[in-house]
């Protein structure tokens, strides 16, 4: 970078835009109170020779007043959205109940850089709120609810049939509400997926929506519902990497094994594996029992069916072709197809608002 001095103190715990506490796409849930505590203690340790701020995905701001200020309101941005969560949950109020009433304070509010563009205060607050107490909102009403196509199928009986249903969504489409139009053809859809009505409600309510949000994965999440029922679902580009295999650990690679067993065909089998890998040294036993497949590092040599001498990239090769050639075993080969064989593979293409 041009002028670009070794001294120069540089950051980058924000971004330009209101981060997600919990992503749509799925993860744990961040913590906004640390995370407005780390900003304070970037500001306090090198705020006061700052020249610039490099925001993840996008910009920097250059100038230490710039500097200070931008740090300053995203730090206030992530303490506040906790805060005010904690302070509403404490009065009873559920996640969605805060969300629906949390406005920023005016200073916040003229922040562009603080705007949802990415995250949402609506999502946001409600992932503050799990982060704290979970997906139960105390309600006992909500502690043992039907799934969806169960529960569609009440309510299209309530209304007397899947296309009634998807009529009065269209009313409340028509009247401009479109969220509750949306939760309707949503019912009607699960209830009767082959009804072109529900879906042509449906579709139009997440496509309005989706126009309407601000928030950019709002948007996607919206528009990706609307072109499924339009379109169907479309494959997914999915292929394993054997780059990110040689970053994770032996105990990760085991993991990606273990997570995909099929516990209640694997219920009824047990077997046992050793692994010595000869470039680390390193031992590990892996058992499965009662449907579940444990792993762990050991220093001991039980008896097990199986023991393979291996490197670590030969592990990569062979959760990758699921071939023994070229290792070296020690008792019954047959215990890794059967291992393989109770293991089923993830589905990239699964629906997203048809069941």
């Amino acid at each position: 970078m041009p002028g670009c001095r070794s001294s120069r103190r540089r950051a980058s715990w924000s971004r330009r835009s209101l981060h997600n506490i919990l992503t749509l796409r799925g993860a744990v849930v961040r913590d906004p109170h640390a995370w407005a505590r780390y900003l304070t203690e970037a500001i306090e340790l090198f705020g006061g020779r700052a020249d610039v701020v490099f925001a993840s995905h996008h910009w920097p701001t250059w100038g230490r007043e710039r500097v200070l200020e931008f740090l300053g309101l995203q730090r206030d941005l992530y303490a506040y959205l906790h805060d005010q969560t904690m302070r509403l949950l404490n009065q009873g109020y559920t996640g969605a109940e805060i969300a629906e009433q949390f406005e920023l304070p005016p200073a916040l509010e003229r922040a562009w850089h603080a705007h949802g563009y990415y995250g949402s205060v609506s999502h946001n607050v409600k992932a503050i709120y799990q982060r704290y107490l979970g997906w139960y909102d105390g309600n006992p009403a909500h502690l043992w609810q039907h799934p969806p196509e169960v529960a569609a199928q009440r309510y299209a009986r309530l209304a007397g049939g899947a296309d009634q249903l998807a009529a009065r969504a269209r009313e409340f489409l028509d009247e401009g509400d479109l969220r509750f139009a949306a939760e309707l053809a949503s019912h009607a859809v699960f209830a009767d997926p082959g009804s072109a009505e529900a879906r042509d409600v449906l579709a139009a309510a997440l496509t309005r929506l989706g126009h309407g949000s601000e928030c950019a994965t709002w948007r996607n999440c919206f528009l990706k519902g609307a072109m499924e029922l339009r379109n169907g679902i479309e494959p997914t580009p999915f292929s394993a990497s054997a780059g990110m295999a040689r970053a994770m650990s032996v105990t990760q690679l085991f993991d990606t094994i273990a997570i995909r067993i099929d516990g209640a065909r694997a219920a009824g089998t047990s077997l046992s594996v050793l692994w010595q890998f000869t470039d680390s040294g390193e031992r590990y036993l892996m058992q499965l029992s009662n449907g579940l497949l444990v792993h762990h590092p050991t220093n001991r040599t039980p008896p097990v069916d199986l023991t393979v001498r291996l490197t670590r990239a030969q592990l990569i090769g062979l959760l990758f072709s699921g071939s023994l050639n070229g290792l070296e075993t020690a008792g019954d080969a047959g215990v890794l197809k059967t291992l393989i064989g109770l293991t089923d593979q993830p589905d990239p293409d699964f629906a997203v608002v048809i069941p």
